[in-house]
């Protein structure tokens, strides 16, 4: 059966760049002092979702807004799992790859669905919302420390295509043998509506983790929020530091897992081959909405730096920064 993509190590990686670039936050505590020295008042909330840890804070004038804004955005969060996440063998995306259509899709299904399937045409197919029959594929491979067989990877490879979908306003529809995965759209989109969410109760100074990236307003100290940009190879260092930094940010990499210890052969595949691109280590895109940014930097990891950046020179006020492998 389809197995879920892990994003752990990918989140770690980017996510302690990140909140290493708090500039020197120094975790909730040093979060609400700086925010009570401003006459602003401060919450910090952390959980599970899309298998991986997730953390929400937030900061204003009004307790109660926070509190609400916070319980929404996670109420979000919950929504958007139960309609396209692949750890959840209920949500309405596990149930349209088992059954091979679905009626009456939940929204946030039809839109990263949606976005996939355009995303997908204007690349060629580099983006592909199908290459979740690969997975498994390769992870039974890799558990046997092995490469797949080239029979079975070509099998695989037969099952992808785009085309092969059918989004209705109504229902869904899956050629026999098709799957999905909307891994590489997920967690941005789960920052969206969690900043709306917050955006809704008033708030005007968040910083939002779901794996993916999202801020808006100020760092509690009245400054500009940073983000850094994991180093693919030494996780305990920054790349790179975005700053100021606003909007959203999504990093795709060799790292997130691994089927290869040189990482020649990990979770981002190129449609075409069933094989991973061989010339990145990773790929950061910053645009106005996560859902934008998640799914243009798996895009551009496929592509490379040249058809990637004109991709993504498509959408006004997008960024993105290419690093190469060591």
């Amino acid at each position: 059966m389809p197995m879920p993509q892990h994003p752990s190590r990918r989140r770690f990686l980017l996510g302690m760049a990140g909140l290493a670039g708090l500039a020197g936050l120094g975790g909730p505590a040093a979060f609400r002092a700086l925010a009570a020295a401003r006459g602003l008042a401060s919450r910090t909330r952390a959980g599970l979702a899309f298998g991986t840890t997730v953390a929400l804070t937030a900061a204003g004038p009004d307790p109660a807004a926070l509190d609400a804004g916070l319980s929404e955005g996670f109420a979000a969060l919950r929504t958007v799992e139960a309609a396209a996440s692949l750890f959840r063998a209920d949500s309405a995306l596990s149930r349209l790859n088992r059954d091979g259509w679905l009626d009456a899709p939940p929204a946030d299904l039809t839109t990263m669905l949606g976005f996939a399937l355009d995303l997908a045409d204007r690349t060629d197919g580099a983006f592909d919302p199908t290459v979740q029959p690969l997975w498994p594929v390769w992870a039974e491979a890799a558990a046997r420390g092995d490469k797949p067989d080239p029979n079975r990877l070509r099998e695989a490879v037969a099952r992808v295509g785009w085309r092969r979908v059918a989004l209705g306003p109504e229902r869904i529809v899956l050629e026999s043998g098709t799957a999905l995965t909307l891994n590489a759209l997920i967690q941005g989109h789960a920052a969206d509506r969690v900043m709306a969410a917050l955006r809704g109760r008033g708030i005007t100074d968040a910083f939002v983790d779901t794996g993916e990236f999202g801020a808006m307003g100020a760092h509690p100290d009245g400054t500009p929020w940073q983000l850094g940009i994991a180093d693919p190879r030494r996780p305990e260092a920054m790349a790179a530091v975005i700053a100021p930094f606003s909007g959203f940010a999504a990093t795709s990499g060799d790292y997130g897992t691994s089927f290869s210890p040189d990482r020649a052969d990990h979770h981002i595949f190129d449609p075409t081959t069933g094989r991973s691109p061989r010339g990145l280590a990773s790929v950061t895109v910053t645009a106005g909405t996560g859902l934008v940014a998640d799914g243009l930097s798996t895009a551009c990891m496929v592509l490379g730096p040249e058809k990637g950046g004109r991709l993504v020179a498509q959408w006004p006020g997008c960024s993105v920064r290419f690093l190469g492998k060591a």
